[in-house]
């Protein structure tokens, strides 16, 4: 459809229609609206712009998209900002979320190596992949809002609680140190 437009306007709306309708038919469907919107943008933001948007209407679609990212980004982290005022004061929970962080990059690090592992004989990537992809894998809004839409009000205190600071850790530590930890590998696999 959009390949046989070019009309910036028409192209945006059908992008903003196939996020709006695509959800509407994934939760009718009983399957994750997000995952299929995820694959929804990534047909629309590759083949899409690749093969169906003119020049012109690539940048009105991007620059619409990049806004609605801002703008949504910005409400979800007013409302994880809120949230925070009603996790307990508890130190089991901040322990809890100390123990977490180093849980959380075992499973990353279990995640990324077993599949390089066995890719390796069709497509090697190199030293540098599992570095980056471990400690480059930052958690952020996402985790926190899956903890929010929990149901069960027990376990929620201590699962937001962990999730904040695996998410503090992602951000400050991991996001912070990215650029020297990838140069550290790359000295080390170059003097090997």
């Amino acid at each position: 459809m959009m390949r046989s437009i070019d009309e910036y306007k028409v192209e945006v709306m059908i992008s903003l229609a196939v996020v709006m309708g695509g959800y509407a038919l994934a939760s009718t469907l009983h399957v994750s609206g997000p995952v299929a919107m995820a694959v929804a943008g990534l047909l629309i933001g590759n083949a899409g712009v690749a093969y169906a948007m003119s020049d012109v209407t690539r940048d009105y679609v991007h620059k619409f998209w990049a806004l609605i990212d801002d703008i949504l980004n910005a409400v979800l982290f007013l409302l994880i900002g809120l949230e925070v005022v009603t996790i307990p004061a508890d130190p089991r929970l901040l322990l809890l979320g100390v123990m977490a962080v180093p849980l959380a990059l075992l499973a990353r690090a279990i995640s990324v190596l077993m599949p390089l592992r066995l890719m390796r004989p069709l497509l090697d990537l190199g030293p540098m992949a599992p570095p980056t992809l471990i400690w480059g894998g930052l958690r952020g809004g996402i985790s926190i809002a899956l903890v929010l839409c929990l149901s069960s009000e027990a376990a929620r205190p201590g699962l937001l609680e962990a999730t904040y600071i695996v998410v503090l850790f992602s951000v400050i530590i991991q996001g912070g140190s990215i650029e020297r930890v990838l140069q550290r590998f790359a000295h080390r696999s170059e003097t090997a």
